[in-house]
């Protein structure tokens, strides 16, 4: 991104005019966003933190390394400590967050992720403003599952990583379900064994209200870092929610591919380049 471009300034005059403007904002957050706050998840992050895996595995990234079918659960649950460990307990959130939540602290808006690092949060954003999708990786669930419970994971996790040794955590260390004593796994959306808590159906709730609340309004969907993973739990909605009302504004940041259909063109703003460079942008 030239962000000495007439095209980048003219976008980003465009898109502080459509904050301004706004009775409401919509933040729709994807991967992107916490890629732009340094939490990537190749490279020398990753190489610093899992030198033994990669050494034994040839892993490229952490995803590879998420997926992969470990021998034992004590292989397993080293993998993932660390895993959830760097990625949600020993961090710090990035500066394109702290930046975000300037813009909107002070506006009607609200957050729908399917980030998973609790991010918004660690930065301030008000909770009862946050819409987590896919799950969190601080939290478990029964594998199976037989009760719709999630449980906070951070002391075992932490012991975890302090105790483990050669790529294996103690057996005692190995988290088994409260109520049925099957093997837990992660609150992460990946298929329909995915626990969809109590907190989770509030904050749907939360989120559905707000949407209500502001129909017909001049409403902002700020699209952030969405991919085409899971393109129907945001870009999908906001495209149509800006089609179908003709006061919507429609904004998407992103690396590459900020696209938007042509027929909310005339009511859209695309950026392509850093996020956290075009959202510091926008701070006065």
């Amino acid at each position: 991104m030239n962000k000495s471009t007439a095209g980048f300034c003219n976008a980003i005059e465009a898109l502080g005019q459509a904050l301004e403007r706004a009775d409401a904002v919509v933040v729709g957050a994807g991967s992107g966003l916490s890629s732009s706050a340094g939490l990537t998840y190749s490279g020398p992050r990753f190489e610093a933190h899992f030198a033994d895996f990669i050494a034994k595995y040839h892993f490229r990234d952490m995803y590879t390394a998420g997926f992969y079918p470990y021998a034992s659960p004590v292989e397993y649950w080293a993998y993932w400590s660390r895993h959830i460990y760097y990625n949600r307990y020993d961090l710090t959130p990035g500066r394109v967050y702290f930046d975000l939540l300037k813009l909107v602290r002070d506006r009607d808006y609200f957050v729908i992720t399917t980030n998973v690092d609790h991010q918004f949060q660690l930065a301030g954003f008000d909770k009862a403003r946050l819409f987590y999708t896919q799950g969190d990786y601080g939290l478990w669930q029964c594998s199976l599952p037989c009760h719709k419970k999630t449980y906070d994971n951070e002391k075992t996790v932490r012991r975890m990583v302090a105790e483990q040794r050669n790529r294996r955590i103690p057996t005692e260390l190995i988290p088994r379900c409260p109520v049925c004593g099957r093997p837990m796994t992660m609150n992460l959306r990946s298929d329909s064994t995915f626990v969809e808590d109590e907190g989770w159906h509030r904050a749907h709730k939360r989120y559905e209200d707000f949407l209500k609340r502001h129909e017909g309004l001049s409403i902002l969907y700020l699209e952030l870092g969405v991919g085409s993973n899971t393109p129907v739990i945001i870009k999908y909605p906001f495209w149509l929610w800006t089609w179908q009302n003709p006061k919507a504004t429609y904004a998407c940041i992103n690396l590459t591919d900020a696209a938007a259909p042509r027929e909310i063109l005339p009511q859209s703003i695309r950026i392509e380049g850093d996020i956290g460079e075009a959202i510091a942008s926008l701070i006065p």
